[in-house]
């Protein structure tokens, strides 16, 4: 239905933004690769994809087609959902997905919390040929950005984990000297511990 919302970006935050559009603000889910693409510039691009739900209507947010692409991907494997697939986007880089899916490598699927040796499988089985097939693009998407430490907790927070378990798995970060760590950088290592 949308393929991508232009507009003025009102908030940002590692696991959403709000985009106003034409007097409408956008509530969108973006993974952490998405959050490290946008630049606080007023204006923001993201390509969307929607889910309708007996319960709600979410917008998914990308900040390149190749991710959109690769979530839609995720999304078709039995047994992963919309948050499951945002979660992969966001523990892991694009070419890394990309990476394990097409060279059968299942134990860095599994890196990501709640992806089981069954579900990693399933992901390559279902999967390698279609990104064959499709020729999605890998790049080096590594863009730093200056964050802290409540983003982070903000961020892990949203995707479910308990506060006080969050923010123990980033003090142990920060405490292990890596306190010149992105945001991005940091929920990445936390996920790891979590």
């Amino acid at each position: 239905m949308y393929s991508y919302i232009k507009g003025k970006l009102i908030e940002k935050n590692p696991t959403y933004v709000v985009i106003e559009s034409a007097g409408i603000g956008y509530y969108i889910n973006i993974s952490l690769h998405t959050f490290s693409k946008i630049s606080d510039d007023e204006q923001c691009k993201l390509f969307i994809h929607f889910v309708v739900r007996e319960d709600a209507q979410i917008l998914y947010g990308f900040a390149d087609k190749e991710e959109r692409k690769l979530f839609r991907h995720l999304i078709s494997v039995s047994g992963v959902g919309s948050n499951t697939a945002r979660l992969i986007l966001s523990s892991l880089k694009t070419e890394e997905i990309f990476d394990a899916i097409i060279n059968n490598k299942p134990s860095v699927l599994q890196s990501v919390k709640g992806i089981g040796g069954k579900t990693a499988q399933r992901i390559i089985i279902d999967l390698k040929d279609k990104l064959d097939k499709e020729g999605i693009s890998v790049e080096n998407l590594n863009i730093p950005h200056n964050t802290q430490k409540d983003e982070a907790l903000s961020g892990l927070v949203s995707l479910g984990f308990n506060k006080k378990v969050a923010e123990k798995a980033i003090d142990k970060i920060l405490k292990s000297g890596d306190s010149a760590l992105s945001v991005e950088q940091l929920i990445k290592n936390a996920l790891k511990t979590l």
